[in-house]
């Protein structure tokens, strides 16, 4: 039919019927059985290409359910090995039938596992797998690209992984641990040792620090999955990604456009693996390794790409025509330029303070800054270097503007008020222009001030302390009492749930008359609750109180 009839016809009806299992997944296992002998290594090239997409994507779907997957990818291994041992097969058709290879060799493998009578289709998949590895080295990008893929599958599924349910295999995760040790097929430590080669094959890529971008990038991508999921191999996974150097292509001069794309894309990739290991666990070993690899990663891709964009600088060229480099037979001399005195401001007139004396700047938000806010040990650090880079002619100046500031001001008439502020270094007291100075008068500080400066007085005789008595109680209410009464009983009889339950021996036994308070036990209760009892208030009314040892019959 395919060779007969119309092309396009053809692949319309494929298309349809590519539809109606999109449509309901469980028309798949209908549809795939009838695509075979259309879509087979002896159909056309446009039927083969469309085949191998469709069973690409069917085995990629997740829609589609593991027992479907599984049966039928028993059913295209033929169509797949035929597909790769055809001559000069198409790189399209290759590349679909690598990816679909990736998805069903799990599959195949819990098949051979739970079936080991069954060695055909074991045997079919070695070989698509051998066709796949012996292709890869010499392969375009694209087919490249998806041998990496495949290669992580059968790393992950030829490693032990965790077994959740023992009693449930089908549901566990398809890894080696599934193989008992006694399988006549499949022998569980030369599938080890075959995915750890693999694996290092596929590390290969980033210890010879490849500078493909496409292909470093597919095998970080690859590799996350294994990290995730393999735990015996994460760590020499994350090892050699540290030692990775995704900066090689920036050694050449110039670094042209492309190069600069690629080194972007493969530190970012870098980064981006690096970051994701620390956020699945950030209590990880190698957590502080790959915590200094990202920010390395990340200042060196700045440094690369500053110096690469920098412009060489241009060159100074002499205001006046005249260049020493160029001129010097002409023996001419540059004119130097004046150099310009600093503009100091006048002090203002009336009384000056120590810091008006020493600012020399006309800048108001040097003037109105607060030095106090910094700590001393940030002045000195800062201070000392600071006049190391003065200029020693601007630095002279500056002195001899103090000192004339101070001989002018030392001319002036001073009052005892302006020395008081100079000596202090606070400033003039604002006051208005109309106020008329009262010397007579003396402001709350200069009062302050003498009073702290006064001799102490004279000592004085000591007073004696006269009785002190605190006033009695109100009086108590009937109910009052009564409600204290019983309140004082509750609490003695409370007690009872405190005291200690073993009985005392007979060297505690101490007698009626010990003190009642001496031990915290029932003995001990039992005679303050007696004692109690015996003392009745009887004549506190009359003011007679009865003593100790005396009795009240």
């Amino acid at each position: 039919m395919a060779a007969q009839g119309n092309v396009a016809d053809t692949i319309k009806q494929l298309n349809a019927a590519r539809n109606l299992a999109l449509a309901d997944p469980a028309l798949y296992p209908q549809v795939v059985p009838g695509l075979l002998r259309i879509v087979g290594a002896e159909a056309i090239l446009e039927l083969r290409r469309w085949g191998a997409d469709f069973f690409a994507e069917t085995f990629a779907s997740p829609v589609l359910a593991q027992e479907h997957k599984q049966n039928l990818g028993l059913q295209v291994l033929d169509t797949l090995k035929a597909f790769l041992e055809r001559p000069n097969e198409d790189t399209a058709v290759i590349k679909s039938v690598v990816q679909t290879a990736a998805s069903i060799y799990p599959f195949i493998f819990r098949h051979i596992v739970a079936n080991p009578q069954d060695a055909s289709p074991w045997q079919k998949m070695a070989a698509i797998k051998s066709s796949i590895l012996r292709r890869m080295a010499n392969a375009p990008p694209g087919i490249h690209i998806c041998s990496v893929k495949f290669i992580q599958r059968v790393v992950q599924v030829q490693t032990p992984g965790l077994i959740a349910d023992p009693r449930r295999p089908e549901q566990n995760e398809i890894s080696l641990a599934l193989v008992p040790r006694d399988h006549p097929i499949v022998s569980p430590s030369t599938l080890e040792a075959e995915a750890l080669g693999l694996l290092d094959r596929l590390l290969g890529v980033l210890q010879d620090n490849s500078t493909d971008a496409l292909l470093v990038t597919a095998t970080l991508n690859s590799l996350g999955s294994l990290v995730k999921n393999r735990p015996s191999v994460a760590n020499k996974i994350i090892s050699t990604v540290l030692n990775y150097n995704p900066f090689k292509l920036a050694t050449t001069t110039p670094v042209s456009p492309t190069h600069k794309v690629m080194i972007r894309s493969m530190t970012r990739t870098t980064t981006t693996f690096l970051i994701n290991i620390i956020k699945k666990n950030p209590n990880h070993p190698l957590a502080g390794r790959i915590q200094q690899c990202i920010e390395r990663l990340r200042h060196t891709l700045v440094d690369v790409f500053d110096e690469s964009s920098r412009k060489r600088a241009a060159p100074s060229e002499p205001t006046d025509g005249l260049s020493e480099a160029k001129r010097q037979r002409l023996n001419a001399q540059m004119p130097q330029a004046p150099a310009q005195p600093p503009q100091i401001p006048p002090l203002p007139q009336g009384p000056v303070s120590l810091a008006q004396l020493f600012t020399l700047t006309q800048d108001q938000g040097l003037r109105n800054f607060d030095v106090n806010v910094i700590p001393s040990n940030v002045v000195l650090s800062i201070v000392a270097p600071l006049l190391k880079s003065i200029d020693k002619a601007k630095m002279d100046a500056a002195i001899n503007a103090v000192q004339a500031r101070y001989l002018s001001l030392a001319a002036r008439p001073a009052t005892a008020a302006t020395a008081a502020r100079v000596a202090t270094g606070t400033g003039p007291a604002p006051a208005d222009e109309d106020e008329d100075y009262e010397p007579g008068v003396e402001s709350t500080d200069q009062i302050t001030n003498n009073l702290d400066q006064a001799p102490p007085d004279a000592d004085r005789a000591p007073v004696s302390l006269g009785p002190f008595n605190l006033p009695p109680p109100p009086p108590l209410t009937t109910d009052q009492v009564a409600e204290y009464s019983k309140g004082t009983v509750n609490r003695v009889f409370s007690t009872l749930t405190t005291l200690e339950q073993s009985a005392p021996s007979k060297s505690q036994r101490a007698g009626f008359n010990r003190l009642a308070a001496t031990n915290h036990d029932r003995d001990a209760w039992i005679t303050l609750v007696t004692r109690l009892a015996t003392r009745a208030p009887a004549g506190l009314d009359e003011g007679k109180l009865k003593s100790e040892g005396s009795s009240l019959f």
